[in-house]
């Protein structure tokens, strides 16, 4: 992992993530998430926090959150940037992986960060080298 100094527009997504985390429902785990993203379509920052379930399997993640608005705002979406911030910098899941590549290109950036600081940056492709995305679908 490389640390990361942020530029002032992702300083501003960060600071975004960091507040919506503090909204976050997660009585079960207690692992808060924050999740702010920037698309190509604007410059508006989409936030979302983890909600949580008793059932679990019904939870939501952060990023998957963030995703929806963006995308109920402004339909089609290409994410350039998506800022997650969590107790200790940690990548996202496998599920939201799988979400952010259907509205991601492989060079989108994610941002691994605290409360306190951004650490690292990586690409998509970083996390999810071989993606299963709509070309998979296309009959040949």
């Amino acid at each position: 992992m490389t640390t990361y100094t942020p530029t002032p527009r992702i300083e501003n997504c960060w600071q975004a993530a960091c507040e919506v985390q503090q909204r976050a429902y997660a009585p079960y785990s207690q692992y808060f998430v924050g999740a702010a993203l920037l698309t190509k379509q604007s410059d508006q920052i989409f936030v979302g926090c983890n909600v949580e379930n008793a059932s679990y399997g019904a939870t939501i993640c952060a990023e998957r959150t963030a995703i929806l608005s963006a995308v109920a705002t402004l339909g089609k979406i290409e994410i350039t940037d998506l800022v997650l911030v969590t107790r200790q910098p940690a990548p996202p899941c496998g599920m939201c992986l799988q979400v952010i590549s259907e509205f991601s290109s492989p060079e989108t950036l994610i941002y691994l960060a605290t409360a306190e600081k951004i650490s690292h940056k990586h690409a998509l492709k970083d996390f999810l080298p071989i993606q299963f995305s709509p070309q998979n679908l296309q009959n040949d």
